[in-house]
């Protein structure tokens, strides 16, 4: 009852996609998840994220219908509960959406936290004291990763907060402090302007969206002084203190130091992998940099067991996570996949305007003496 060929901790887009690939090969597999179906992705970051800019969108639309012809009559004005909430209704409508799939794959999904024991063991804490064990001749780490926290930005749920409470607070704020222009930061700052806050957008980096090609960024950047946001590189938040009312906010600037206040400050300055307490070092699994060592098929540095997603190297995406799944999957099942490469991943982020790329930059392919060409 309690053995399987493939356990997977996780069910984001990778672990859920590794188990319909593992069911569809004939594998026995099962799915450890202590919180919602479909994991981060699919309940509080990538869907609910792009609901939230659709409304935006729409919204945006309806501002300027008279540019297309119509007369859409008042002003229109955004009901922010009921932007959260349709946000929430499409989360929840995807996460039963891979409910559906494991029932349509006779997945059987485990609640709880899972625990490596050993490499063939893990171990599902159901509540503080009920522990179960389950056996499988390959585990799968696809824990996933979290909001990662700055020693001078202490997130509090309320007043400094980060990715998932921007996602569900329960009234439009006056006024926010973003730090952090990389695409979650980029994507909320677009959002709650569009809302009508006042937005500050912090970024260490000399420019916005950092890993993108530097025009790209600039225009970007425009677009966002033309929306009335107030764009702050070279940057760092040095404190905020949030005892008040608002959150005064301390930013080291180029130019010195500068105080600003807002009613919320969003830390979006990346993400932290989940491996701890997953009984990593026990079982010998090595680890780098905050991340999981792995082969090109995702093998650890323990016989039969493999991690993929966000807590190995490489970018944190949800598409990267499902093609690593497929990947280590079909390698365990005996089939000859080819390894995912790296070099080719797209990539997009939700602002207006939208911003896609595929490969190197034209400044990485420079450096890396190649040819370019621009137009």
């Amino acid at each position: 009852m309690n053995e399987f060929d493939i356990l997977i901790i996780g069910s984001g887009p990778g672990g859920y996609v590794a188990a319909v690939r593992a069911s569809q090969l004939g594998l026995k597999v099962a799915v450890i998840e202590k919180a919602e179906t479909g994991g981060i992705c699919l309940n509080w970051g990538c869907i609910p994220t792009k609901a939230l800019l659709k409304s935006a969108q729409v919204l945006d639309y309806a501002r300027h219908a008279a540019d297309y012809g119509i007369n859409a009559g008042e002003a229109p004005a955004p009901d922010f509960g009921a932007v959260i909430a349709r946000s929430r209704g499409v989360a929840d409508a995807m996460s039963k959406g891979v409910q559906f799939l494991f029932k349509k794959y006779s997945i059987p999904v485990i609640t709880g936290f899972g625990r490596l024991k050993d490499a063939g063991t893990v171990e599902v804490e159901v509540t503080g004291e009920t522990k179960e064990t389950f056996k499988a001749r390959h585990i799968i780490i696809a824990t996933g990763a979290r909001s990662r926290e700055l020693p001078n930005l202490k997130q509090d749920g309320k007043k400094i907060i980060g990715y998932r409470e921007a996602m569900s607070l329960p009234s439009l704020p006056a006024s926010i402090v973003v730090v952090g222009s990389g695409a979650i930061g980029s994507e909320f700052a677009g959002f709650y302007r569009s809302m009508g806050a006042e937005v500050t957008l912090v970024e260490f980096m000399p420019r916005i969206l950092p890993l993108e090609d530097e025009e790209v960024s600039r225009t970007l950047e425009r677009s966002f002084k033309k929306a009335k946001m107030k764009i702050m590189t070279g940057s760092s938040v040095e404190k905020v203190d949030s005892t008040g009312e608002k959150c005064v906010v301390t930013i080291k600037t180029p130019k010195g130091e500068e105080v600003t206040q807002a009613d919320i400050v969003l830390s979006a300055v990346g993400i932290t992998p989940n491996i701890d307490g997953i009984g990593l070092e026990e079982c010998g699994v090595k680890t780098e940099r905050g991340k999981i060592v792995v082969d090109e098929y995702y093998q650890t540095s323990v016989k039969g067991v493999y991690a993929i997603g966000d807590v190995v190297p490489g970018p944190a995406l949800a598409h990267v996570a499902s093609a690593e799944a497929i990947t280590c999957v079909e390698k365990i099942a005996g089939k000859n996949p080819e390894p995912v490469d790296y070099s080719n991943v797209p990539g997009c982020t939700y602002t207006t305007p939208e911003v896609a790329s595929c490969g190197m930059t034209e400044e990485a392919a420079k450096a890396a003496g190649i040819e370019t060409k621009t137009g």
